[in-house]
């Protein structure tokens, strides 16, 4: 054998190698190359799309949080005008009841004091009559004495 003929052989056998290679296993390996860079690109893109996402959900977090902050701080705003109205409503009321009271206060002292007159007034007419009748020795009759009561007590 000859070292040429071997030679010539072997290459020949590589370059149907290469041409078998390059038609059937080279496209297997260039689709599974690509498929697996689609896949590290989707998985990067989706990873870019979380973070997006994450901050933006955070961004929407921080809104919530300082909306419900500032709607807090309108209801206790709220709560506090409403607070003052109702005291100055009950300290109205309260007056108003005082005021009330103390009318009705005068005008039963008012009722006592004419009372106490008319009282006083039969009181000093029967001390009048009687300090009369002693004085005159004898008693009136009851009609004249209702009709000097009535006398005095007009009078006064």
């Amino acid at each position: 054998m000859n070292i040429n003929a071997t030679l010539i052989a072997q290459a020949i056998s590589f370059a149907i190698l290469i041409g078998f290679t390059v038609k059937f296993v080279w496209p297997l390996l260039i689709d599974a190359i690509d498929e697996r860079n689609k896949r590290i690109a989707d998985g990067l893109a989706a990873a870019d799309q979380g973070r997006r996402s994450l901050t933006e959900a955070q961004e929407r977090g921080e809104l919530e949080v300082r909306q419900a902050r500032e709607r807090a701080a309108e209801i206790v705003a709220q709560a506090e005008k409403r607070a003052s109205q109702a005291i100055e409503e009950s300290k109205a009321a309260a007056k108003a009841e005082g005021e009330r009271l103390l009318a009705a206060a005068k005008a039963d002292v008012a009722q006592e004091v004419a009372r106490a007159r008319d009282s006083l007034r039969e009181q000093v007419a029967s001390l009048a009559v009687a300090g009369a009748a002693k004085i005159l020795q004898r008693e009136v009759d009851a009609k004249a004495h209702a009709e000097l009561l009535d006398g005095i007590k007009k009078q006064f």
